[in-house]
């Protein structure tokens, strides 16, 4: 699969742009905040519905402007597909395949992958369980829309939960009954075990599997001279997050807010039996970290059958040689568009370039 061509309207700093695409590699390049990484984002929000930078719809939209358009034309297995998706400030957004409009966003997952690489994935070992949880949601979402929708729904009765927590909280300070409440509450812990049941299952076989191919890479990476391993860490067992709900409650109360469920989960990542998360080297993390993301290409690929569309947002420059002769190892035959400040000598000498394009304030300009 690959994007053949993408075009936005009002898009971060593009007031209008279209771009083709080739097949294998993309190089888009240019001083900082010019807009090559807005090129990344839409594409991926026009993939996901989603930005990486987990920003607002709203912030996406060109200043002064009401709402912006991007459109990818994509082919999968040799069958052209359009994606048109509209970004308003008010009222959200909408989102046609092939001119049909999707009630659900998981309508859109499966229809192409997408793997986004930036400088920060490379911080996600030593930092917070959120950026691993968030590591393992971005790819699941994509290869199970059941997953979306199911970890949808458990964030919308968590938040529900949240907001009932805080009312008892407050009722208690007053000193009024809050019975009626707690009879609601019993209902969202109900709702929460049967979502959040689902979710941890699902992590649990992306865990395994993405297991066996992180130790293949990471054996790789280092010559064989370390082992590691990668581990669901859930905050709580699948059956018995009811029951757990029911006995923190009192804590729950106290901090109005949710200490049990797959919200607090973590991945455990390990070299040579030490827990590299807190123990580990920066170069340690930075391999884990890379090893991961190349894992990530590597599963997907094996699970659809086809070869994801890999975005690489200026990471050439955060390795060193042998970390980036690993990452340009794993890109051959998948369609890459990568972003870089400079076009030096290595990129020229290491990457077969099939598309060249310099962005400057806004614009792009083809080289080759």
């Amino acid at each position: 699969m690959y994007i053949d061509s993408i075009e936005l309207t009002n898009f971060r700093n593009y007031e209008s742009l279209e771009l083709g695409f080739s097949e294998k590699t993309n190089i888009l390049y240019g001083e900082n905040a010019q807009g090559k990484t807005n090129v990344l984002e839409a594409a991926y929000v026009g993939a996901t519905t989603r930005s990486h930078r987990m920003t607002r719809d709203k912030d996406m939209i060109r200043f002064g402007a009401d709402e912006a358009h991007i459109r990818l034309n994509v082919k999968k297995r040799d069958v052209g597909h359009r994606i048109d998706m509209q970004l308003r400030k008010t009222n959200g957004k909408s989102v046609n395949i092939d001119g049909i409009p999707i009630r659900r966003s998981s309508e859109l997952f499966g229809l192409i992958n997408i793997i986004f690489f930036s400088p920060e994935d490379l911080s996600i070992v030593k930092e917070g369980p959120a950026e691993r949880r968030r590591f393992m949601d971005a790819e699941i979402c994509q290869l199970s829309r059941i997953y979306y929708s199911n970890l949808s729904d458990y964030n919308k009765i968590l938040n529900q939960r949240n907001n009932l927590l805080r009312e008892i909280l407050n009722r208690r300070s007053k000193r009024a009954s809050d019975e009626d409440l707690l009879m609601t509450l019993d209902v969202w812990d109900m709702q929460l075990a049967q979502y959040g049941k689902r979710i941890i299952e699902e992590r649990h076989n992306f865990i395994r599997m993405l297991y066996e191919v992180v130790q293949r890479v990471h054996s790789k990476i280092t010559g064989g001279r370390e082992k590691i391993e990668i581990k669901y860490e859930p905050n709580v067992r699948e059956d018995r997050i009811e029951e757990m709900l029911k006995s923190k409650r009192e804590a729950d109360f106290r901090s109005a807010s949710t200490t049990v469920g797959p919200q607090r989960d973590d991945i455990g990542i390990y070299i040579n039996e030490n827990d590299v998360r807190v123990y580990g080297s920066q170069g340690q993390q930075r391999t884990a970290a890379l090893t991961l993301k190349l894992a990530e290409i590597e599963l997907v690929r094996e699970m659809i059958s086809d070869t994801p569309i890999l975005l690489l947002d200026d990471v050439m420059s955060e390795l060193d040689e042998r970390r980036r002769d690993a990452l340009l190892g794993s890109i051959d035959g998948i369609q890459t568009i990568l972003t870089c400040t400079g076009y030096g000598d290595f990129i020229r000498e290491r990457v077969e370039q099939d598309r060249v394009y310099k962005v400057v304030q806004g614009k792009v300009y083809k080289e080759s």
